[in-house]
């Protein structure tokens, strides 16, 4: 949910905001989260059909960082690190999600 859509929300419900519980913008993170986040979306995947996405292919990250001029490293690789471990979790539910799925079908016939 965007700081817009918690907004209208609000107004549409007739109810105050909270100031608490409107969500960050991209804007308001520091700026080498936001890099992070930029470069994140830009390295390659690393996906196999059985497996699935096991992360980012990191062969490029130095060059991004040199070209985006990174500043704060650890922050940066923190918040790389934090985007690839929840993609990568959320593509092992999915896989597995799909595998119940099939043994469930196959149990059925």
């Amino acid at each position: 949910m965007t700081a817009d859509r918690y907004l209208k929300m609000c107004e549409q419900m007739g109810e105050e905001p909270d100031p608490d519980k409107i969500p960050p913008d991209v804007a308001d993170f520091p700026v080498d989260v936001q890099l992070a986040m930029s470069v994140f979306n830009k390295l390659g995947d690393r996906v196999f059909p059985d497996i699935g996405y096991l992360g980012k292919d990191y062969t490029q990250l130095p060059v991004y960082m040199d070209v985006y001029g990174v500043q704060d490293k650890k922050i940066f690789l923190e918040t790389l690190l934090r985007l690839d471990s929840k993609v990568i979790e959320k593509s092992a539910a999915q896989l597995k999600a799909e595998r119940d799925k099939i043994r469930r079908e196959s149990k059925k016939a």
